[in-house]
């Protein structure tokens, strides 16, 4: 839901309006979309280093001329373009110079894979010309933080100085990471709620399926989805498994007491960002900031403070997945097709919660903390991570033939569940899978992976 703007710039009046926010989310069945999301690195063809912002072969250039050849409108800060948007769909800059598409929000996944495939082509055209390519994968492999260029948009500064004071690798969350995610809607509170509670106890399932970051400054690290890992140490009091989410009562409003209590980042304030790092958002809503004298948080700061928590499973006016390393094209396709599998069906939704309602919580942190080094090969209870897999893998594939929603050649969504099937029967994630050619092939240099596995 868009905010009106009478009501962006309105003081908020009290804590039912944010509720209400939330609940306003809420849409039938057959409105229900699918909103997906990637990020991918950017590296000069020469060197492989990653592409500054400024220069002939910049990141600036490359948007400025996306922009005019293929009919973007651009937001710029000052003025540097930061993000492009057109018909629902929006290119924003992340603080590396990673770039992400975040897709309209659409009907199936055919076409939500058809919107991926026209974006890589287009990016590919301009970014060929400037001698740039574009990898996907959920770490940077081979440059180290301090070798990391900086966008100029403003959230990013107060996130870069505030990150190092409540975790050791927030910095590289923010350099040296690549995620794709899906973004699902919900009919009613008590949806919302199955929905949250089955996706969080299944995330580590996507984590596992798409580990695809085993390698740090060109060398291996000891991970196999070390972009997960670095969620475990950036910033403890906004990211994680909400157990709370599990607890009886879960709904809206304890997702509101949740969201109150995570510290601020910011307040974009006439076309520029107030640091209000630490700050406490309940105090904002009384006007009691030090920083900001007198002004009190608005709609728009809550929507703006929704998307500083960074939790596995993140609720705004949908649910969004963030349990996956970003990697090529038909995993883009491939993490929507999971989750719609699973979510949009409400059979699939009932045999997925029936597979993970009755994990404790002591597990459900263990195939968190256990599957960034291990992956589908983390032990739980009698068998493997690899057999979840495969059990969610069939749920989600009935829940798409049951949607039917078909392409012109006849074929429904399931099709785009086949990289994940070949992942779970060879046992190999996309991981181990670059982890032997490392050790084989590449003979210790990870360098062939930008040429290898470039869009």
């Amino acid at each position: 839901m868009s905010i009106p703007s009478a009501v962006k710039s309105t003081p908020i009046a009290g804590r039912q309006q944010l509720v209400d926010y939330l609940a306003a989310g809420e849409k039938p069945f057959d409105a229900w979309r699918i909103g997906t999301e990637h990020e991918k690195f950017g590296f000069r063809t020469d060197d492989l280093r990653p592409p500054t912002f400024e220069g002939e072969r910049g990141i600036k250039a490359l948007l400025e001329t996306l922009a005019t050849r293929y009919g973007w409108d651009v937001s710029r800060e000052g003025e540097n373009p930061v993000a492009l948007s057109r018909d629902g769909a929006s290119i924003t800059l992340e603080p590396a110079g990673q770039l992400e598409l975040s897709g309209a929000t659409l009907e199936t996944i055919h076409q939500t894979c058809a919107e991926v495939n026209s974006h890589l082509k287009d990016v590919r055209s301009v970014a060929d010309k400037l001698g740039l390519g574009f990898l996907g994968m959920g770490f940077q492999p081979k440059w180290r933080r301090d070798e990391m260029p900086w966008m100029p948009k403003g959230r990013y500064k107060i996130m870069r100085e505030y990150m190092p004071k409540v975790g050791s690798l927030g910095l590289d969350m923010m350099t040296r990471t690549c995620t794709v995610q899906v973004n699902l809607d919900f009919s009613s509170e008590a949806d919302m709620v199955k929905k949250f509670r089955t996706s969080l106890a299944l995330q580590p399932i996507a984590t596992a399926l798409f580990a695809d970051s085993p390698f740090t400054e060109g060398r291996p690290n000891g991970y196999l989805s070390y972009r997960s890992q670095i969620w475990t140490d950036t910033d403890k009091d906004r990211t994680g498994m909400l157990d709370f989410v599990f607890a009886g009562g879960f709904g809206y409003e304890r997702y509101v007491d949740y969201i109150l209590d995570v510290p601020m980042y910011f307040s974009f304030q006439d076309g520029r960002y107030i640091d209000l790092a630490g700050a406490d958002f309940k105090r904002f809503m009384a006007g009691e900031l030090a920083s900001l004298p007198g002004t009190r948080a608005t709609m728009k700061d809550w929507a703006d403070h929704l998307t500083t928590a960074f939790p596995e499973v993140r609720l705004k006016q949908y649910l969004e997945m963030r349990g996956a390393d970003g990697g090529p094209w038909n995993r883009l396709c491939a993490l929507p097709a999971f989750w719609v599998g699973l979510l949009y069906d409400q059979q699939a939704l009932d045999a997925a919660w029936d597979l993970v309602k009755d994990f404790s919580p002591v597990e459900r942190h263990a195939l968190r903390d256990g599957v960034p080094k291990h992956a589908l090969k983390l032990p739980f209870r009698d068998g493997t991570v690899r057999d979840l897999a495969e059990q969610a893998l069939k749920i989600a594939a009935h829940g798409l033939k049951r949607r039917a929603r078909l392409n012109g050649n006849g074929a429904d969504e399931s099709i785009f569940l086949e990289p994940l099937i070949e992942i779970v029967q060879a046992n190999q994630t996309p991981a181990e899978r670059k982890l032997e050619l490392f050790h084989g092939a590449w003979g210790g240099n990870v360098d062939p992976v930008f040429r290898e596995f470039a869009y």
